[in-house]
């Protein structure tokens, strides 16, 4: 891997992340605020629509069979981002890692087209979150759904978001001190945890998600 994509997994294990001011701007920064802002994987927030939207199965959901469009689609225009932290430089360096095995992306699929989907990146059982799209209603929440799944069935323990937006508070984001953030940083970086494949056509996957979606309904 190239020097800047060395220095990105660098920042990943010292609990920074990477950000840029525009598109047009080639120049990165890394960013370490006082607080950070994550999804619980035994507390997610979900909603009787969106479980009824989840059980119509009227989708498909896969994981890294189109890192790239996934990763244009969150900066682009088209999707509402006027404005985007992801750069040039970012993309580039985002897909090496991806192409190395570090970055993944989770996407949805209607009638076979492309309609949301996450990008992020995965090391020992924390999985770094870093953008979503939809172009329907719904579609990253499912999304997502099935990806906390999977994670927790993989025994995955930190599922970072950085920042706090009403969409992922509205799926139980919280924010947490740098310190405690560090702390489960450190106690789950270094394990030898698998990204986990998905195939919600899969009845195995199926079954892990309606799982889930039980579970969180009983703990709630």
């Amino acid at each position: 891997m190239d020097k800047v994509s060395n220095q990105i997994l660098k920042g990943y294990f010292q609990g920074i992340f990477p950000m840029s001011n525009s598109r047009e701007d080639d120049k990165i920064f890394f960013v370490n605020p006082d607080y950070r802002a994550i999804i619980p994987i035994d507390n997610v927030h979900i909603s009787k629509s969106l479980t009824r939207a989840i059980k119509k199965r009227d989708y498909k959901v896969t994981t890294n069979k189109s890192f790239s469009k996934v990763m244009d689609s969150c900066r682009s225009p088209l999707f509402g981002r006027e404005e985007t932290w992801i750069n040039n430089t970012i993309f580039k360096t985002f897909n090496e890692l991806h192409m190395n095995g570090f970055a993944h992306s989770i996407e949805i699929w209607k009638d076979h087209s492309l309609v949301g989907g996450i990008y992020g990146i995965a090391i020992g059982s924390v999985f770094f979150a870093e953008s979503m799209f939809s172009s329907i209603s719904n579609a990253s929440k499912i999304t997502l759904i099935f990806l906390l799944a999977k994670l927790r069935a993989s025994d995955f323990n930190l599922f970072d978001i950085q920042f706090l937006t009403p969409h992922l508070i509205s799926m139980g984001g919280v924010e947490i001190s740098r310190q405690k953030y560090l702390n489960s940083l450190n106690n789950n970086i270094l394990l030898k945890n698998k990204f986990p494949d998905i195939d919600s056509s899969k009845e195995s996957d199926w079954l892990i998600t309606t799982s889930y979606l039980q579970e969180i309904k009983d703990i709630s």
